[in-house]
């Protein structure tokens, strides 16, 4: 083992030791903000400097300690989103505004100054039904959605601004400068600030341009329930912090992380969402330097008990969750999105950092991947297995092993001899080498740097533009993505859609691809907190995503990995890793019952192949999260709220894996109540708004379709996504309530911009009611032609048998259709047509 290995080896071992990453108490701007925030200095608006822009309305707000004013200004954004900005009026040199992260310029909306009273104004948007109302002093904002405040801004006085300062060797006026911060500079004084320098361990972060931490309070009315701010390998729900405890934005590499811990990980998304009945909001804080976040909920108090005399007072308290955000520099630039339902925050997020690149279809297979695939010979006889055992997969990832000495576009000629040799075996099952284009894989993109602190980059770093590494250290990763899909495209002059899977991630790292959970465990508790990581992820933009399967680190008993194949089928990115020192586990060396259950739950996933790749056309035009938590599609009940453990693929699947060892019975909650729901497997069908007790076998994974949908599938499974392309489709059709259902579909070349620049795509929209299933355009702009046909219908939830069904094809033709009916399960099968799915026909049931 050279050295290198060995110090690689050694790493991994450390690495788990939270020892080396900082907790709230090593991080000077955190002591420094709550040092400060106790003494209660509040900030005031200097509403007699107002000046109303044409883009926005400006006022200086000032603190009695700084003396300095403020500059802050208030945006109103097209489709009901205001932007408030704080910087210095005149810094002593620019701060940094993150770029590249918006799309595009955001549209502004012309603010209206309505007549507030003595001390406040009020600005509305053009309909008047949102409104800012800005207190003068202490200086505070107030968002007003139809007459009801939901959100204050520094509501509780937690606005902080370190203005730039001259370094103290330049300066004779230091010590005033100093006082204002901290009102003492005793040498220890200045340690425990880190105002100049900071100590961890045996690094030392020299700050040439001093102290520069913001923080901004935001206090949102009625809302007990947020979500949001990636990457934490904690619950979907975000939970209380208590003073030292923060949820940190800071992009690290964590080999093995704790789970339930607020500690950062490998990305960020400065993005919170607030839900509640009858609203939804958002808090996007643009900034990429390292963030912590505090989180307080006070539930509702339906009753107050206030003893007066002998009567007891019933008193009802609102609930409210308040929420303080601190970075270490850069300037406040928060989006605040007014909803007010799940679907409209989620457009207003991705009209910002836009939505989820559209994936080549291959890529929503399984991917296979090991560090390392030894040599090719290894690469042959793993892709053999995968034949001889009718498991179908699309990509074989080789780790870092491949290269000569980890050198990236490098083979190592002893190992890898004939590359091109190789590839082409896998081409010829039109699986993923990477002779046509190059699929690229960004890892250790934090960046992460073994000899650093936190074993990252150092902060003093200098970047292009004379840029500190601190002020854009969570978009490093970002970039690194955006700059392999744009060379891609560019590679491929702009024909191929590019896949490019990383690690780091930020707001609107979804442009450019897909993103895993990262280092992982092979235990049953990092099997369980992949749903959460997933769902959070989900909605804050990210809908491409997936976690390990089987675990990246030590060996799963076979249950385990069986399990975690039943659950990485249904989650967005499915791909099994494992790293270097563990067993072997490709999905036959289990034995043969385990090898067949792992292949019933891979084979599930390209049956549902179709649903997904029109799942993902809606991500990338709609902005709708592929995997969605309960509480996206049924806002209104308030039992969803909380639910982590299941979850919603589109609007009709609801999948609840099993993530318990020996489960022979899981709880699953059916939610709404006008609401039927089938299971996928045996049909039964179960009113919403319950919880039912599912039996599971090792062979099961609770899957239920929503009555009222139609779901698309493939009747026949291929050794890979290229070899399904002709295969014909079928269709489930699951009858609400009343007897009705509708979907979606959608087909292109699966590989292309075609569907962009030339509009070749189909989207067809499937919809029964009264016994009459039609398939009708969705999208008159989409062109392309498809030999496929659709040769099976299922349909559930028919309550008597039909005593005809036939099918009327384009040119009027009526055929008779072939069905058996079964009576017990409620459910028809149609077969043995062939109804070409770009065309417009009926099939008729009488």
């Amino acid at each position: 083992m050279d050295a290198a290995e060995k110090e690689e080896i050694s790493v991994e071992d450390e690495a788990v030791d939270k020892n080396i990453f900082k907790d709230c108490s090593k991080i000077a701007f955190y002591r420094r903000q709550k040092q400060w925030l106790s003494k209660k200095s509040t900030y005031r608006a200097l509403l007699d400097s107002v000046t109303a822009g044409k883009e926005s309305t400006r006022f200086q707000i000032i603190n009695e300690a700084a003396k300095v004013p403020l500059l802050a200004e208030v945006y109103g954004i097209e489709g009901n989103i205001f932007r408030l900005k704080i910087n210095e009026e005149t810094p002593l040199k620019p701060r940094y505004e993150v770029p590249d992260v918006l799309t595009s310029k955001p549209s502004t909306v012309r603010l209206i100054s309505c007549s507030g009273d003595t001390g406040s104004l009020v600005l509305a948007n053009g309909k008047g039904d949102l409104k800012c109302h800005i207190t003068a002093n202490p200086f505070k904002i107030d968002l007003v959605a139809e007459e009801e405040v939901v959100m204050s801004i520094n509501s509780l006085g937690q606005l902080y601004f370190e203005q730039l300062q001259i370094p103290p060797k330049q300066s004779t006026a230091t010590k005033e400068n100093e006082e204002d911060t901290s009102d003492n500079t005793t040498q220890e004084n200045q340690e425990e600030l880190g105002l100049w320098e900071e100590k961890f361990r045996n690094f030392v972060d020299v700050k040439d341009n001093g102290p520069a931490s913001i923080g901004l309070d935001f206090s949102l009315h009625g809302f007990e329930h947020v979500y949001g701010i990636p990457q934490h390998a904690e619950s979907h729900q975000l939970k209380n912090t208590s003073d030292g405890d923060a949820y940190r934005l800071y992009n690290l590499d964590v080999y093995g992380y704790k789970i339930h811990d607020k500690m950062g990980i490998y990305g960020s998304v400065p993005y919170l969402l607030a839900h509640k009945l009858g609203r939804t909001l958002g808090i996007f804080w643009l900034n990429a330097s390292e963030t912590l976040v505090e989180i307080n909920t006070e539930p509702a108090v339906k009753y107050a008990l206030t003893q007066t005399g002998p009567v007891a007072a019933k008193q009802k308290v609102r609930s409210q969750t308040d929420v303080h955000w601190m970075s270490e520099s850069g300037i406040i630039d928060v989006f605040l999105l007014t909803g007010p339902t799940p679907s409209d925050v989620f457009k207003q997020y991705s009209y910002l950092t836009g939505t989820q690149a559209m994936p080549p279809l291959f890529s929503l297979g399984y991917h296979q991947c090991r560090w390392n695939y030894e040599d090719e010979h290894d690469v042959k006889s793993v892709d053999a297995g995968f034949d001889e055992h009718d498991i179908p997969y699309d990509v074989m990832w080789l780790d870092i092993e491949h290269t000569e000495g980890k050198r990236y576009f490098t083979w190592d000629k002893k190992r890898f001899p004939y590359p091109k040799r190789m590839q082409e075996l896998l081409r010829s099952k039109k699986r993923k080498g990477s002779t046509d284009i190059l699929y690229i894989w960004n890892d250790m993109n934090e960046p992460s740097v073994f000899r650093g602190p936190e074993l990252t980059m150092q902060k003093n770093a200098i970047h292009h533009g004379n840029w500190e590494h601190r002020e854009l250290h969570n978009i490093y990763g970002f970039y690194q993505q955006m700059a392999t899909a744009e060379g891609l495209i560019q590679r491929s002059k702009g024909k191929e859609r590019p896949f490019v899977l990383t690690r780091s991630f930020f707001a609107g790292s979804q442009r450019y691809g897909a993103v895993w959970t990262g280092d992982n465990t092979a235990e049953w508790s990092y099997l369980k907190i992949s749903i959460p990581m997933l769902l959070t992820l989900s909605v804050t933009g990210i809908s491409f995503c997936g976690a390990d399967v089987g675990g990246f680190i030590g060996n799963p008993e076979a249950e385990l990995l069986v399990r975690w194949y039943q659950a990485g089928a249904y989650q967005p990115f499915f791909r099994g890793h494992a790293t270097k020192d563990t067993k072997r586990r490709e999905p036959w060396l289990f034995g043969e019952e385990h090898t067949q259950l792992i292949q019933e739950a891979i084979r599930e996933r390209y049956t549902l192949l179709p649903y997904w790749y029109s799942l993902f056309y809606s991500a990338h035009v709609a902005s709708q999260p592929v995997m969605r938590p309960l509480w996206v599609e049924f806002p209104d009940e308030l039992e969803t709220f909380g639910v982590e453990d299941e979850y919603m693929l589109g609007s009709a699947l609801l999948v609840h894996p099993v993530t318990e060892p020996k489960a022979t019975v899981v709880d699953v909650f059916l939610p709404g109540s006008n609401e039927v729901w089938y299971d996928s497997k045996t049909f039964s069908h179960w009113k919403g708004a319950c919880t039912v007790k599912i039996p599971v076998a090792l062979d099961t994974i609770p899957v239920f379709q929503r009555g009222g949908s139609v779901v698309p599938i493939k009747t026949t499974i291929g050794r890979s996504t290229g070899c399904m392309t002709d295969s014909p489709y079928g269709l489930w059709v699951a009858l609400s309530t009343k007897g009705s259902a509708v979907g979606e579909f959608y087909l292109d070349d699966g590989h292309s911009f075609q569907y962009l620049h030339q509009k070749q795509f189909l989207h067809r929209k499937f919809s029964f009611a009264s016994g009459v299933l039609t398939n009708s355009c969705a999208d008159k702009r989409g062109h392309y032609a498809s030999k496929c046909v659709v040769e099976k219908i299922l349909v559930l939830g028919l309550k008597k048998q039909p005593s005809s069904v036939t099918s009327h094809s384009p040119d009027g033709k009526a055929q008779p259709v072939a069905f058996t009916y079964c009576a017990k399960t409620s459910t028809l099968n149609l077969e043995k047509f062939s109804l070409n799915v770009g065309a417009d026909w009926k099939v008729q049931i009488q």
